[in-house]
């Protein structure tokens, strides 16, 4: 930046805010916290500058997915397996381990898998596998950012002080922390109805449907004394908080999570099971 540059902005912010140009992110904030009050600028503007200011401190544990919460591809997999697993979860890349979570063995590129996906017979995973990148926990996010856009990666598995695997960060999870949650088809609409055909045999269900509704639209008889949702009630059958790509039988219905987080279950993918299409079809 030129002087002159220099002189222009400080004289900018000195019209603005009696001052010269701010030298550290508080005044920076300060100043644009001042701009928001006086409608030059709006909230969400100012949120993102924050979140930029914020990002320079922040390390990969800040952004990542925990282990839990995973979605990975065993080594034994079939690809039949494999094929319905990248689609329930709608994942492009997958971590791939051998015995367990700490072993992770490489990276599966669905569009790898789709090669394979008419010649079955051919389909060996080992060969297709990317190596996987590990970062520390304690890595700035900064940092990491710079690397993926310089070696074209998406995604690596984190570790903690130990060795062990402590859960993976995408890119798309640093650009989150910058623009804020960014979603895609299968995410939450509130504008898209709460069931949704994707196909004559495939529903997509926000979790947040009663159940109620969820009768009326599948014929089904699911009580609603404990719980009002269809969320609710998957949580309910499983006993637990569901990750990504967990299955659940629930009468004539197979849901599968499309989406959720560590406080809540999102959206769920249902098919009829094969017994309820029998029935109807001898019906």
């Amino acid at each position: 930046m030129t002087r002159h540059s220099d002189n222009w902005f400080n004289r900018l912010f000195k019209s603005f805010s009696g001052s010269l140009a701010p030298d550290t992110a508080e005044a920076i904030l300060k100043l644009l916290q001042h701009a928001r009050d006086n409608q030059v600028i709006d909230g969400e503007t100012l949120q993102r500058i924050e979140n930029i200011l914020n990002f320079k401190n922040m390390q990969v544990r800040d952004a990542m997915i925990s282990r839990a919460r995973m979605n990975v591809v065993k080594s034994t997999d079939s690809i039949e397996r494999i094929i319905d697993y990248v689609v329930d979860t709608s994942h492009s890349r997958l971590p791939v381990i051998a015995e367990d979570k700490d072993n992770i063995i490489g990276i599966l590129h669905a569009k790898d898998l789709l090669k394979h996906s008419l010649t079955p017979e051919q389909f060996k995973l080992e060969h297709i596998l990317r190596p996987a990148v590990f970062v520390p926990e304690s890595k700035s996010l900064h940092t990491l950012l710079q690397e993926f856009q310089a070696q074209r990666n998406h995604m690596a598995i984190v570790v903690d002080e130990y060795g062990g695997i402590s859960g993976l960060v995408t890119f798309e999870d640093l650009i989150e922390q910058i623009v804020g949650n960014i979603e895609d088809e299968f995410d939450d609409n509130d504008n898209a109805d709460n069931i949704f055909a994707v196909s004559n045999e495939r529903w997509r269900i926000h979790a947040a449907t009663e159940i109620e509704d969820i009768n009326q639209y599948f014929g089904t008889e699911f009580s609603n004394e404990e719980v009002d949702t269809i969320g609710g009630l998957v949580i309910q059958e499983l006993g637990h908080l569901p990750v990504r790509g967990e299955k659940v039988q629930i009468g004539g219905l197979q849901f599968t999570v499309a989406r959720a987080d560590n406080r809540r279950l999102h959206t769920l993918m249902a098919i009829r099971s094969k017994d309820e299409n029998k029935t109807e079809s001898a019906a």
